[in-house]
């Protein structure tokens, strides 16, 4: 019988930094970090885990699930970004104490919590562990930054396009991807806030894709025939999102590395 997998081990956090740098971390602090959750909780569609200024005192990992960041701005909702299972979802929370937007659950979710005494302890006694953490903080800003280029860069159709590269890839990194598609919660309204458009303009858009052939979304799932031309249809390159290219980390972070 074969060794154990980290999902195995960690049921709770085995998917952290999954595919990018959980080859930087020590069993002492996969041990630390699956410790760390206090309790989880199952969520339903549209549960508000963080509200706009409401105080933060605890820190929450995505386990099952998808989350939607989320702003309201004169009456309309604009999507600013999504996590998928192994992600933290408001560790930023931790230094600012009050989010300036919303966090909610798309579909039924599972999620871990973890108070920020118990993360104060970690930063006090385990740097390593606290950079990877840091790691994970600024992963979701560039994926940030990804998305406003996009949006400033591309047209409707080529941008739903990139958002569904960009999902397809992340879950893949964390095991969860499926080899002809996306299955997801996600309805068009939710793709419209995420895009900057109408809820009419998408349709036009997905229209679009399914006409030329790239996919075709239908009740929250997406049909790819051929993936390579979804991502060049989008100019989707993962190297961002920092599991492989350029911007892949290898040993440099490794404890053993850094203590040299």
């Amino acid at each position: 019988m074969g060794n154990p997998t980290d999902l195995e081990t960690y049921p709770l956090t085995g998917r952290f930094l999954m595919g990018r740098l959980r080859h930087a971390m020590t069993e002492e602090e996969k041990e630390i970090l699956e410790g760390l959750i206090e309790g989880t909780e199952r969520l339903s569609h549209g549960t508000v885990v963080v509200d706009r200024a409401e105080r933060v005192d605890r820190a929450t990992l995505l386990i099952e699930g998808y989350m939607l960041r989320g702003i309201v701005d004169d009456g309309s909702r604009y999507i600013v970004g999504m996590h998928v299972p192994g992600d933290f979802i408001d560790l930023h929370g931790f230094a600012l104490k009050r989010l300036d937007h919303n966090i909610t659950a798309l579909g039924e979710a599972l999620v871990g919590y973890i108070s920020h005494e118990r993360l104060e302890r970690v930063v006090e006694r385990h740097p390593h562990l606290t950079r990877l953490l840091w790691f994970a903080t600024l992963l979701d800003a560039a994926i940030h930054r990804q998305w406003i280029l996009k949006m400033e860069e591309l047209a409707a159709p080529r941008r739903v396009a990139h958002i569904f590269a960009e999902l397809w890839h992340r879950l893949d990194l964390v095991g969860l991807g499926r080899r002809d598609g996306l299955r997801t919660p996600l309805i068009q309204a939710d793709l419209a806030d995420m895009c900057g458009t109408t809820a009419i303009h998408m349709n036009r858009a997905l229209g679009q894709m399914r006409r030329e052939g790239i996919a075709e979304f239908r009740r929250g799932t997406l049909y790819v025939a051929e993936r390579k031309r979804l991502e060049d249809y989008a100019g989707f390159d993962p190297d961002y999102l920092y599991g492989q290219g350029d911007l892949r980390v290898g040993s440099e972070l490794n404890l053993d590395t850094i203590s040299r």
